[in-house]
């Protein structure tokens, strides 16, 4: 937990993939890992030298029920490794949990629309640009964007999904 903490903050403290201004304690970031692990859900590391090299993982896009079967992904890289593959490689791995696990959508929601590394390998992967919501953060002293893409997953909207008495349960019926 300790290297994904300091990745993270990493990104906070210099990018714009996340709007958190202060980076979350290891303790806060274990409470959020262990969170996506509980809805069984992928948390997943990419490893590189010897080191964590980043980390990807998919949550709920939103609490409520309908949305139950599309997921947010976020992937974060070491700075050291930003440009090596190891972005695509972690958020190909999770297109894979998240189809396996069921879930018929995934939707990246990235900040910054000058984001072009995060852009491009979504689309490599196959996300489509679904929107823009111009200038709805403010970080580093100016207006930020966020880029919507979403993927379709597994059998997408062609059919109806199983349900599953989890799956319902973990939604509840707000």
């Amino acid at each position: 937990m300790p290297a994904i903490t300091a990745i993270y903050a990493h990104h906070v403290l210099h990018g714009l993939a996340s709007f958190e201004l202060v980076p979350p304690d290891v303790n806060e970031m274990a409470r959020r890992r262990a969170e996506v692990l509980a809805r069984g859900l992928p948390h997943l590391v990419a490893e590189a030298g010897g080191e964590l090299a980043g980390y990807a993982y998919a949550a709920p896009y939103r609490e409520r029920p309908a949305y139950r079967y599309a997921l947010e992904d976020s992937v974060y890289v070491h700075p050291e490794y930003i440009g090596r593959g190891i972005g695509r490689a972690l958020l190909e791995a999770l297109i894979e949990a998240c189809t396996a696990a069921g879930c018929r959508q995934l939707i990246a929601v990235i900040g910054d629309s000058g984001n072009a590394g995060s852009i491009g390998v979504h689309a490599a992967c196959g996300f489509v640009r679904t929107g823009l919501q111009p200038s709805v953060g403010f970080k580093f002293g100016r207006w930020v964007d966020s880029v919507f893409m979403q993927k379709a997953l597994g059998e997408s909207d062609r059919t109806s999904p199983q349900a599953t008495p989890e799956r319902d349960k973990e939604q509840g019926s707000s």
